[in-house]
């Protein structure tokens, strides 16, 4: 009888991968005494890099306007690299779109709220994510997409 090998899921690092802040109606709109709107933009990025090692990305995309001006801009990617080894295929979309990302995020978030709040302006907090419920949604989009038509109204 065969030897099956144990699983492996471990962390090698995460880090942060690529950041940006742009002011480009600086200093004028700080000036502004109109309350700002808040766009953020979330996705999740996985990819192959070598022999059982895995890179994940959570992207944050943070737009502030006051009124069409844009006040700020902030864009940032967050990843772990992981080792995920002798698990079965199956189980690999879920490791990858919901376990790794709520291990990077935490970090993300950290390092948007300071990079924001060391710009100068109110401190903006990145909301607890349901990584599982946002993996389910893509995984049916995904599927209604491959299917080639959205899916029927149930009468």
């Amino acid at each position: 009888m065969a030897e099956t090998q144990d699983p492996v899921f471990q962390i090698q690092r995460v880090y942060l991968k690529e950041v940006s802040l742009e002011q480009p109606n600086s200093p004028t709109i700080l000036l502004q005494q109109e309350q700002p709107s808040v766009d953020i933009q979330l996705g999740v990025d996985g990819t192959n890099v070598a022999d059982g090692i895995f890179e994940v990305t959570v992207t944050a995309t943070v737009h502030t306007r006051v009124g069409d001006k844009t006040m700020f801009l902030v864009e940032a990617k967050q990843a772990g690299i992981f080792e995920i080894r002798n698990l079965p295929q199956e189980q690999m979309g879920p490791i990858m779109g919901i376990a790794c990302p709520q291990i990077v995020y935490p970090y993300l978030r950290g390092n948007v709220a300071d990079l924001i709040q060391r710009a100068g302006f109110p401190q903006v907090h990145l909301a607890e994510i349901n990584f599982q419920a946002m993996y389910e949604q893509q995984q049916a989009q995904q599927a209604a997409a491959s299917n080639g038509a959205a899916p029927a109204a149930i009468q």
